[in-house]
């Protein structure tokens, strides 16, 4: 990864930006392979001339920009291991994993953090890079977070043989029909201190479309992607749903995607479809990922506008890449096909520790498989279905298949979450701006279990992470006054 743009330079690859770079403000927002090769040189040489050696952890913490992968390469390159925190974060926890970390450096825009050597984005300065360091592909490489839903997130450990080997190599085929064409239009809007954008950037490169068009700010999408508009299209979650309103107006610039991908979080029904019935494709595809930062992509799944009724479907396993087996959660034993337990996976891609938190890791590896924490069942012809996380199960149902429904009916709000709390009825959560009608709420959930009433927020008001998912746990304690769920919350 450390030369990666240096071995793509040559490709006829343009990269569009909503907006400058954070360490190249002056840079532009049109790029060919070559300079972004050069800017990854001149980063290496920065954080170099700052102490950094190799074995050394380089924290970066910073606006969401692509340029979070692009420090990663440069730190990589000169044999350090890149963390990526998300700057979402508050102070609290930021100062709680910068600790962890012991970082040797932390590049960063936020003030305050403390570290043992701190260096400023905004004093960016080129240096002459040192020649690229050569690690062995399990040392360390990545670190990167987990989403942090329940709590402080886990600092995630990836090698050079779990995160480019086995999860950026498969991805860069050029697949039949699904794959990266060269004359693609690659549109990504993600959160890029995540771990997932580094595999991204790997396979992005190596298949070299046409253009790859970056948004840091969903908002940006109608004017950048009504420029340059994708037909390839990865998101997040939630900014797939912020999207709806600009799908159904006259200036939708998704009219020309044909691959949609979604990974990180559960996306509802009417999201898919509204996005799908966006593009003026014959036949366009929405590819939805399960999967862990953990342990990579465990499940694919492909939903066309005629087979979007549940996306708890996650699909099957890639052969060759993850196998998946359940448990009863009390005593671990496995539990025949079609019945309801803890999800384990066994992946060739799986994180090789956490950084401070080895004895948490140790607790959900389970020899060769790994406690996902996730309720689900795989069917007879190996197909999982996702009930819930096991710290948000409510007893007799699931959050997600509630969610589905009431979504379905109540096509104007933005989301539902159902929260799972003890003691006590599940809480419905309405997520929109323009306020909830009593009749229609009562339509909505006539013949589904018994829940609380329901609580209207804007979308503002409701806690999220880095990745845009529902802190359940705190939007719970606020409602409520404690994030007690139903769940044990072992496996988180």
């Amino acid at each position: 990864m450390g030369t990666l743009f240096d071995e793509c330079a040559r490709t006829r690859t343009t990269v569009r930006l909503d907006r400058p770079f954070d360490i190249a403000p002056a840079g532009g927002v049109t790029y060919p392979v070559a300079r972004l090769a050069e800017l990854v040189r001149d980063a290496a040489g920065w954080l170099y001339e700052a102490g950094v050696r190799p074995g050394d952890r380089v924290a970066i913490v910073k606006r969401n920009h692509w340029d979070y992968d692009l420090l990663a390469c440069a730190a990589v390159r000169v044999g350090a291991v890149a963390a990526k925190l998300s700057g979402h974060l508050p102070d609290e926890t930021l100062e709680i994993l910068v600790k962890r970390l012991d970082a040797a450096t932390l590049v960063t825009d936020r003030p305050g953090l403390r570290a043992n050597r701190v260096l400023r984005v905004e004093d960016f300065a080129a240096a002459r890079p040192p020649t690229p360091h050569r690690r062995h592909p399990d040392e360390p490489l990545l670190i990167c977070h987990t989403s942090g839903t329940t709590g402080v997130p886990k600092l995630v450990v990836h090698t050079t043989r779990t995160i480019i080997d086995r999860l950026a190599r498969p991805e860069s085929v050029r697949w039949p029909v699904i794959g990266v064409r060269r004359d693609d239009v690659v549109g990504n809007a993600s959160a890029y201190s995540h771990g997932r954008t580094f595999c991204w950037t790997a396979s992005a490169m190596c298949l070299a479309p046409s253009e790859l068009v970056i948004l840091s700010d969903h908002s940006a999408a109608a004017e950048v992607f009504g420029r340059h508009q994708p037909t390839v299209l990865e998101a997040l979650p939630s900014t797939f749903i912020r999207w709806r309103p600009l799908a159904a107006t006259p200036a939708n610039p998704f009219r020309r995607v044909r691959r949609f991908v979604s990974t990180y979080d559960a996306v509802h029904p009417p999201v898919i479809r509204t996005m799908l019935h966006a593009s003026e494709r014959k036949r366009p595809l929405w590819m939805q990922g399960w999967g862990q930062s953990e342990t990579g992509p465990l499940s694919f799944r492909f939903f066309t506008r005629r087979s979007v009724r549940t996306t708890r479907d996650l699909g099957r396993p890639l052969p060759g890449l993850a196998r998946l087996r359940v448990v009863d959660p009390e005593t671990a034993e496995p539990v025949p096909r079609g019945t309801a337990g803890l999800v384990l996976a066994r992946t060739r891609a799986q994180c090789v520790g956490y950084v401070g938190e080895q004895d948490r890791w140790a607790a959900k590896a389970s020899g060769s498989w790994w406690n996902t924490g996730d309720l689900g069942v795989v069917s007879r012809t190996g197909a999982v279905t996702l009930l819930d996380r096991e710290v948000d199960t409510v007893p007799g149902t699931s959050c997600l298949a509630l969610e589905d429904l009431i979504e379905d009916s109540l096509p104007a709000i933005s989301e539902c979450v159902v929260l799972s709390a003890a003691g006590r009825e599940p809480i419905p959560v309405i997520v929109t701006d323009t306020g909830l009608d009593p009749a229609e709420w009562r339509a909505a959930v006539s013949g589904l279990p018994p829940m609380g009433e329901p609580v209207v927020l804007p979308w503002d008001d409701v806690p999220r992470t880095g990745t845009g998912k529902v802190r359940r746990l705190d939007l719970l304690a606020r409602l409520t006054g404690t994030s007690e769920t139903n769940g044990s919350g072992r496996w988180t």
